[in-house]
């Protein structure tokens, strides 16, 4: 059975108990918490065992912390940002770097907007003044109304295009400035995409959501907030210093800039900051993640990755990618994951020395085969290679190991609007899948071996080929039932061959004895057992 190995993961910050606990009730995972450790104890003597680590903000991954990761394949950041770790350093060790940017994004979304409500109808200061002061003068607190305002939004990727749907809701007119994404992504909600960035320093509130690297660093200073109109509304929740904050102080002074939303700092924290003696300001000390559910949702997600990364299934949000991720579309990267879990699962349907590999793409994302043959590369290998596989080495490894690795853009597929499709070649046959991604987002398997299916590609899975004959299914059921397997999924597809494969998803871990019985059952031809 698949999953014997037990893999290391260590935890070198606090994340939510959820996510503890799923590594803790996973039988491959050893699951060492180490984040109440003296971190040079961390770093000197746990950090050499660890094939996973996770980490938030409070464990710096620099030289030192890398030197001693032995025997690391990945460090997960429980977080979006990842200022505290050295990429180019983990990229020349191997290791991959990933980080959970989509858990905390209601959360900042919707600090936004509080912000953008506090700026234009003064609220906490209007609260003081009643609750702390208490003074009731009414007329002290006239506000401005989000309706009919225009709203530039810097950065339209997962939290600034949901900041501009809820202002949509306002009523707000929405102007959408994002070099890196399809100007449709902003039309399409009935919002205005521009090239020109003055056309975002012309509305009346500014909200920016982009990473903080060299190219956005003090991207708004003193030259854009001159072209600003005067009375603007400038919102940061995003990262530190992206506004360049002596510029920022200036213009609040003097009043070009009406009001500031401001919840993260060039460096924190920032308790004797210029910017809080100033009364135009709504402050708050970097809470873009302070939810209970955000919080739930980093760790779960962190745990869930690290173990995936632990067993080589996949590498998800990795930050140092075979790939410049700012030259693809948004929808390729998923197909790049999906991919990678494909050639994990063929690995396990087909155990044997791999021979060749051969991954083919219709549709946009066959321009992007070669990358995705990389990633399949290591799904397939990492089950039985018995070293480290990933992004960085798999093609040198392949070589090594004589794997002949193909890819083919192919003719738009008839039926879908992006298919790939995986053959893996092995001493002992061939498997083939074909998948896509609809609109949903839902990985999904839409043929196996010749027989067309439809089955989301996750969890606990059963492939079992038999001859079409009456009462398989019954006998599948009841076998299952009897060593106490809860089907989650069943998928049947039949083909001109008088043969039958049914796709079962299951929930928790499928037993030897379990498996052995299914492959006694007459009709059976083959039974295959994988965990994705």
């Amino acid at each position: 059975m698949p999953g014997s190995k037990k893999y290391t993961v260590v935890v070198c910050d606090h994340i939510h108990e959820a996510g503890l606990k799923m590594l803790e009730d996973d039988e491959n995972i050893n699951f060492i918490m180490a984040a109440d450790e003296p971190k040079d104890k961390l770093v000197s003597e746990i950090i050499p065992k660890a094939d996973v680590a996770i980490t938030r903000s409070s464990t710096d991954v620099d030289a030192s912390f890398i030197k001693h990761a032995t025997n690391m394949k990945a460090i997960v950041r429980a977080g979006v940002g990842v200022d505290n770790v050295d990429i180019p350093g983990c990229s020349k060790e191997g290791i991959i770097v990933m980080n959970v940017p989509t858990a905390n994004t209601i959360a900042a979304v919707e600090l936004t907007m509080a912000h953008m409500l506090s700026c234009m109808r003064m609220f906490p200061y209007s609260h003081d003044h009643l609750k702390n002061q208490r003074i009731w003068k009414r007329e002290k607190w006239y506000g401005y109304e989000m309706k009919g305002k225009k709203l530039g939004v810097i950065g339209f990727g997962n939290i600034g295009s949901r900041v501009a749907k809820r202002a949509q809701a306002f009523e707000m007119d929405i102007v959408a400035y994002d070099p890196y994404i399809h100007p449709t992504k902003v039309t399409d909600l009935d919002m205005t995409y521009t090239k020109d960035f003055t056309d975002i320093l012309s509305c009346d509130i500014i909200t920016i959501h982009t990473p903080k690297n060299q190219e956005t660093i003090g991207m708004i200073d003193e030259a854009e907030f001159a072209q600003m109109k005067d009375g603007v509304v400038v919102i940061n929740c995003a990262r530190g210093g992206l506004y360049d904050e002596e510029a920022l102080f200036n213009n609040l002074k003097s009043g070009k800039i009406r009001f500031a939303g401001i919840d993260v700092f060039n460096k924190e924290p920032a308790t004797d900051h210029p910017l809080l003696d100033l009364d135009n300001i709504v402050v708050s000390p970097h809470l873009g993640a302070n939810t209970y559910e955000s919080q739930y949702n980093i760790g779960t997600q962190a745990a869930a990755n690290a173990i995936e990364a632990a067993k080589g299934i996949a590498y998800l949000h990795a930050m140092n990618l075979p790939i410049d991720e700012s030259k693809i579309p948004s929808f390729v990267k998923p197909f790049l994951e999906m991919g990678q879990r494909i050639g994990f699962l063929e690995s396990q349907m087909n155990k044997s020395q791999i021979i060749a590999i051969k991954v083919s793409g219709h549709g946009e994302i066959a321009e992007y085969v070669d990358s995705l043959a990389t990633f399949v590369a290591v799904g397939a290998m990492s089950e039985n290679s018995g070293e480290t596989i990933n992004y960085v080495n798999a093609d040198f490894v392949a070589k090594e190991k004589g794997i002949k690795i193909e890819s083919e853009a192919l003719a738009d597929s008839s039926v879908f609007k992006n298919l790939i499709n995986i053959k893996l070649t092995t001493a002992e046959g061939t498997t083939s899948i074909s998948a896509t991604i609809f609109d949903d987002g839902v990985q999904r398997l839409v043929a196996i071996d010749g027989f067309d299916i439809e089955v989301a590609l996750k969890g606990d899975m059963i492939l079992f080929k038999n001859s079409d004959v009456p009462g398989v299914v019954g006998s599948i059921g009841s076998i299952l039932a009897k060593n106490s397997v809860n089907i989650s999924d069943f998928s049947l597809s039949r083909n001109t061959k008088s043969q039958a494969l049914a796709v079962i998803l299951v929930d928790g871990t499928v037993s030897e004895a379990a498996l052995s019985e299914l492959a006694s059952v007459e009709a059976c031809l083959s039974v295959n057992y994988a965990k994705i």
